[in-house]
């Protein structure tokens, strides 16, 4: 199983975070390599002094008369190493490498006088005992000890700080470096389906400047792309009502007859596709309607009504709880879309309201045959139908669910269809509360 390291979500926070990171290894490092490099020199110049000094203070001693040697004892004495008159040398050898390689240099340095016996202390760490015969056949111990390296604490507090300017340095330039990433994708974001987002400033490094330059201008390039094709579509469906009004008024002035009827069936459906083609070009457009506060429960009570009073059994299930802000129009629009799609292909209809810590889940579930599941995104296309014959009285125009779908993203909410397990279709409408 691999390990998964925890990172932090933001680009800002990651670069940041190696970069420190990497710098504290860095510093530490330096601080160990320096600490083994001046450890290695005390031990060289260690090892050629001390032993040279505790052998000519041994010769001293031993060229002393008995009776002055206790005298010279704390004359003698440094701050790793001092003589005691008498005694035995007790421990067991020793064992650390490097501590016998210090005992070999001291019992070497003082021949031709005898060394006894060479013991290791408990007390201090690293220390000592060397039992040497003088020449008059008395004993004398030295008591050495290895010194390490002295750290002054002013070093650990200068590491520190360096590491905090390196840290704060690395800081700023990860901050210029992902600001304009934060800028574009905060143009993106704005940019919605009326497609007029704001321009980004023009400004900055060289490599900052063009990519602003180029998105600008891929902005404009898909505004302009879009507002043409909305144009051809409200302009054709809007032209089209005419000659319907007048094939209409025609048809009005025939006998009565099957001929008659189809005719008014095929200006019927010709003029709903006409307006659903209108409704989704102003959809395109974007929403034009403000936000405002409303009582979601009375809307959705009110929208149920409306359909019972059509003579369509719609069930409410759940409840906001709390007053919401939206573009209501846009939203009842919406609902009444996903409602009408699902009694086109469903006997028993629902309006299910979840709510939950900032946002507002709206579900319309049907007990229709459902939708295979490599078209649940496709159905949210215009003009998709699924119906193999294209046949409007079952199959619709095609624009109901397009127009459900575009109108969430004006409204930045989330349109999802999903199959239920136990059978027919939900519309998911998430909306965002925060």
């Amino acid at each position: 199983m691999p390990l998964s390291i925890p990172m932090p979500r933001s680009l800002f926070a990651r670069v940041t975070l190696i970069i420190v990171l990497g710098l504290a290894i860095a510093q530490g490092l330096t601080f160990v390599l320096i600490r083994y490099e001046r450890g290695m020199a005390l031990r060289e110049l260690m090892m050629l002094g001390i032993e040279r000094d505790i052998a000519s203070s041994i010769a001293i001693i031993d060229r002393l008369p008995a009776a002055e040697r206790d005298g010279w004892l704390a004359r003698l004495e440094r701050r790793n190493y001092r003589f005691s008159l008498g005694g035995t040398a007790d421990g067991p050898a020793p064992a650390a490498p490097m501590l016998r390689q210090f005992a070999t240099a001291i019992v070497d340095a003082m021949k031709p006088f005898e060394t006894v016996r060479v013991a290791e202390v408990p007390q201090p760490v690293g220390g000592l005992q060397i039992q040497v015969r003088l020449s008059d056949a008395s004993m004398v111990i030295v008591h050495a000890r290895r010194v390490d390296m002295p750290v002054s604490g002013w070093v650990s507090w200068v590491l520190a700080a360096q590491l905090a300017v390196l840290a704060l340095c690395a800081w700023i330039a990860v901050r210029l470096l992902t600001r304009p990433l934060a800028a574009l994708a905060a143009a993106a974001d704005q940019l919605g389906p009326d497609l007029k987002g704001q321009a980004l400033p023009e400004q900055g490094p060289s490599e900052v400047a063009h990519a602003a330059r180029a998105f600008n201008a891929m902005q404009q390039r898909i505004a302009g792309y879009a507002a043409e094709r909305v144009e051809i579509l409200a302009a054709i469906s809007h032209d089209l009502q005419t000659p319907i009004t007048r094939m209409r008024l025609r048809t009005d002035l025939m006998d009565d007859g099957p001929d008659r009827d189809k005719m008014r069936q095929d200006l019927d459906a010709m003029n709903l596709l006409v307006r659903e083609g209108i409704t989704y070009a102003r959809t395109l457009h974007g929403a034009t309607e403000p936000p405002c506060r409303i009582d979601a429960d009375a809307l959705f009570e009110s929208l149920v009504a409306d359909y019972e009073d059509a003579g369509e059994r719609v069930q409410l299930e759940g409840r906001a709880g709390t007053p919401i802000v939206a573009r209501p129009n846009a939203l009842r629009r919406i609902l009444m879309n996903l409602i009408d799609n699902a009694l086109s292909f469903g006997s028993e209809v629902g309006l299910q309201v979840r709510a939950a810590p900032g946002q507002l889940t709206l579900a319309v579930i049907d007990n229709g045959p459902g939708i295979p599941d490599d078209q649940l995104e496709a159905v949210l296309k215009p003009f998709y139908r699924l119906e193999g014959s294209r046949n409007r009285s079952t199959g619709g125009t095609g624009l109901g669910l397009a127009i459900a779908h575009q109108l969430a993203i004006a409204m930045g909410a989330q349109l999802s269809l999903h199959n239920r397990s136990t059978g027919g279709l939900e519309a998911r409408l998430v909306l965002p509360l925060d």
